[in-house]
């Protein structure tokens, strides 16, 4: 009998032991950066930033070559990510609160402003597998009193809330959701640091760490010393040329190194999933993203297509490339598909994302899909009128509704977008057109009308 109760309670105490990191769900670390354009980082073509730390990541994991936003600007990018769906479906188009044009020829729809409630995030849909998730960095997806990341599902919130870029990178930051670091801490590192602290913290349980930096974003600032290294590198002829930036994007870099080296330290790497992309393309006031045309705000590539690695241990085969198009939406049902969440836990039922799980298992496969959608119903300072465009294989269409005309481009021949052949290919210009125009419908995209305000002398 004696023997039987050690044996009980021998069974009892195994059970209750924490699982080792194999034995778990695997960890997720989340990096988004804003405004990092195509080529902003070494292994994607830099001829200037050097990232030898996202770098080795590429090398781990596997690269995507035409991965893109879901939006052409930060807010409803982010919320596309977070939920799998398109900006036109949850009608959130803009980056919050967007642009007034009054007398505009055009006007823009009554478009909701802030990540409904309603919603289930990538973290909400995680909770009932027991993970723990932290938004460490931008949010700006709604007024603070009711559209926080703790409003929609995350645990805790670091330096997230309603604007979309940092009144300073330096220390005061005037954050209102980050305490203050010492004068001169650099907001980079800072949450850096928070997302170690985190992940340290957590360390025994399954935990989903999103970081959404504010770098590279504006106020373009960066690190004096720093600076002038990138200064003495600029040489005539080089597509990168601006030197702060690439100080930003250094402290980027390193701050990517130093978690890839918290989680060596604490032994989590073999089971932790590291994803790292941009919530649109560069700004083209600040980087160039040759040979893709213009950047952030744009119909075209340079506005929408953004870098993309990921390393899943143990899955994704170490340094190999992909080059299926895919898109902001799927990485909600990708994280739940790579969990083993996604059939039994509460989530969105109506899903735009397709799972990126093949493609990691197999950079050469294909995915089911017809095409890619955007859908921008705004203006924007970087001269886009409203438009919605589709990418479906090699062919991509440009519908601007200010003159209701359409561009088309062969993105396997013209990249850059400099050919355009609406007229030498009617028929594929009236399918993708039709495309286009069903697609909205289905997912009840809101219209820009005519403005009866409108002024052709006016600045638009």
């Amino acid at each position: 009998m004696k023997r039987l109760l050690l044996f009980l309670v021998f069974v009892a105490c195994s059970c209750a032991a924490p699982l080792s990191a194999a034995e778990r769900k695997p960890n997720i670390v989340f990096i988004l950066i804003d405004d990092m354009g195509w080529t902003d980082i070494g292994c994607m073509g830099s001829d200037l930033y050097q990232t030898p730390n996202i770098d080795r990541l590429a090398s781990q994991g596997v690269k995507f070559t035409n991965a893109y936003s879901a939006c052409t600007v930060c807010s409803p990018s982010r919320a596309a990510l977070l939920t799998g769906k398109y900006p036109a479906r949850l009608h959130l188009t803009d980056w919050i609160a967007g642009h007034v044009k009054p007398k505009a020829k055009l006007k823009i729809p009554d478009w909701t402003q802030f990540l409904p409630r309603e919603e289930v995030t990538i973290a909400a849909a995680l909770k009932p597998a027991d993970y723990i998730s932290a938004s460490i960095g931008k949010w700006h997806l709604g007024n603070p009193d009711e559209h926080l990341p703790t409003h929609h599902g995350f645990d805790i919130n670091i330096a997230g809330y309603n604007y979309g870029q940092p009144p300073s990178y330096f220390a005061p930051y005037k954050i209102a959701t980050l305490t203050d670091g010492p004068k001169g801490e650099y907001l980079t590192d800072r949450l850096t640091d928070e997302a170690c602290k985190f992940i340290e913290t957590n360390r025994d349980k399954p935990f989903f760490l999103y970081l959404p930096q504010y770098c590279v974003h504006q106020p373009v600032q960066a690190k004096k010393e720093m600076i002038e290294e990138y200064k003495a590198k600029v040489k005539p002829g080089m597509m990168h040329t601006n030197a702060i930036y690439a100080a930003m994007i250094q402290s980027l870099d390193d701050g990517v190194g130093k978690i890839l080296g918290k989680l060596d330290e604490l032994k989590l790497t073999d089971n932790t999933i590291v994803i790292f992309t941009s919530d649109n393309g560069g700004l083209i006031e600040v980087t160039r993203q040759l040979p893709l045309r213009a950047g952030k705000g744009s119909a075209y590539e340079g506005g929408v297509r953004v870098p993309l690695i990921v390393k899943w241990p143990g899955v994704t085969p170490a340094g190999k490339v992909c080059d299926e198009p895919v898109i902001g939406t799927d990485f909600y049902p990708t994280l739940l598909e790579m969990t083993g969440v996604s059939g039994d836990a509460k989530h969105n039922q109506t899903l735009d994302g397709k799972s990126m799980v093949p493609l990691l298992r197999d950079p050469a496969a294909k995915l089911d899909r017809t095409a890619l959608f955007w859908h921008y119903p705004h203006y924007h300072p970087g001269g886009a009128t409203p438009y919605s465009a589709v990418r479906a294989r090699d062919w991509k269409l440009v519908e601007f509704f200010e003159d209701n005309h359409a561009e088309l481009y062969n993105l396997k021949d013209d990249i850059g977008e400099k050919s355009d052949q609406s007229e030498k290919s009617p028929a594929k210009k009236a399918e993708l057109l039709k495309m286009l125009a069903e697609w909205r419908t289905s997912v009840g995209a809101q219209m820009p009308t005519p403005n009866p305000n409108y002024d052709h002398a006016a600045k638009k």
